[in-house]
């Protein structure tokens, strides 16, 4: 967690003194521990909150300015509630402004300016959800500091449509969701199509999620994935014939699709819509060890996910299959698997408390030799979804 007297300094040193006192807001990144690419064919997802994410100070004015900065980034600017467009030059300005413009047209308008800044310890582009922890954190404290209710699941919708309405990119409700509504120790099993879930305790005991981010820039992610969503589209028109009612891939479970599937022509589509059926169902298998206790099994799912990530839906990428092989090969590690939408961003691993430095190194040199980049790796704990953690500062 950030240094929030740091942060309080920065923060005058920026905006200056004022008699409005500051308060903190932190909404975390999450991390997908199984069900990758199911979210958008209405499936479950499996994701978790980390103790790290965004730090948000946030102090009222007296005008109808707000006060954007980030002790990340050097854009700063300060825009009036009443302008507030998206702009391409204002870049990552643009969530938390497309936040106050959605919250005014869901009905809780903002009645005055602000000075936020932001603070953020998720690395950009890792696939680790810093623009969905942005939102969200910016949500939820303009809600409480303009007295609103503020509704978790609500909040994670809106950040949803302002990523999607807004900044313009069409993503699932799996990150906002997440980051909304963590809990600590817990993961949470999410049913993507109808909203429904449950904080699913994840007893890691001696073992630690290691999250290694291959820094590769995902160049190619985003015409990769609206190809994978039509080819899944497609895949339901197939089995429509024999499942008139479906409209998402989700809808069916594996033995349904196995008497089905010679119904999809293409073999290409074919694989697509079996990694979707067979990822929802090790989802639901890793609910069951996960309340037995057994990391072991849950370990063997992820590997199990990473491979059908790799082999069936072709979205993982030669790093991030160098960097996987790269941690089964570590003594006290149970499970690797590529995490987020793929080609490049991060792995997570299970690894033993007493094998971690020995995963780093050793990932960490033979990931190199491999692909000539540098990996970061990043120890991490289970963490609440977004609060509030000062006021009057």
């Amino acid at each position: 967690m950030a240094d929030l007297q740091a942060l309080k300094n920065a923060f005058i040193e920026i905006y200056g003194e004022s008699s409005a006192s500051i308060s903190a807001f932190h909404a975390p990144g999450r991390v997908n521990l199984i069900g990758e690419h199911t979210d958008y064919n209405g499936g479950y997802v499996f994701p978790a909150a980390l103790t790290f994410g965004t730090t948000m100070l946030i102090r009222p004015r007296q005008d109808r300015i707000i006060g954007f900065a980030s002790t990340n980034l050097e854009l700063r600017k300060q825009i009036s509630i009443d302008d507030l467009s998206y702009r391409e030059a204002d870049d990552w300005i643009n969530y938390p402004k497309g936040i106050v413009v959605h919250l005014a047209k869901e009905g809780s308008p903002v009645t005055k300016g602000y000075d936020l800044l932001f603070h953020g310890e998720i690395p950009n582009g890792a696939g680790l959800s810093s623009s969905a922890s942005i939102e969200v954190v910016t949500a939820y404290g303009l809600l409480t500091l303009e007295g609103h209710p503020t509704d978790t699941v609500k909040i994670a919708l809106l950040a949803q449509k302002t990523e999607n309405q807004f900044v313009g990119v069409n993503c699932g409700i799996m990150d906002q969701f997440a980051v909304a509504n963590g809990k600590k120790d817990h993961a949470i099993l999410l049913m993507c199509d109808t909203l429904e879930y449950s904080h699913v305790p994840f007893k890691s005991g001696s073992y630690k999620l290691v999250i290694g981010n291959t820094n590769k820039r995902r160049g190619l992610v985003d015409s990769a994935y609206n190809e994978r969503r039509s080819q899944c589209e497609l895949a339901v028109t197939y089995l429509q014939q024999q499942y008139p009612g479906i409209t998402l891939l989700g809808q069916l479970n594996l033995e349904q699709f196995n008497a089905s599937k010679h119904l999809i022509p293409d073999e290409t589509v074919r694989r697509r819509a079996q990694h979707v059926i067979e990822e929802i169902d090790r989802v639901l298998k890793s609910i069951e060890v996960l309340k037995a206790n057994d990391l072991e099994a849950f370990g063997k799912l992820m590997i199990g996910s990473h491979d059908s990530l790799r082999d069936l839906y072709e979205v993982t990428g030669a790093e991030l299959d160098a960097m996987v092989e790269a941690a089964l090969k570590v003594p006290g590690v149970l499970g690797a698997r590529m995490t987020g939408a793929g080609f490049g961003g991060c792995t997570v691993s299970l690894v033993h408390e007493d094998s971690v430095q020995t995963f780093i190194d050793q990932v960490g040199i033979e990931y190199t030799e491999k692909t000539g980049l540098t990996p970061s790796f990043y120890v991490c704990d289970i963490g609440n979804g977004v609060e509030q953690i000062g006021e009057a500062l």
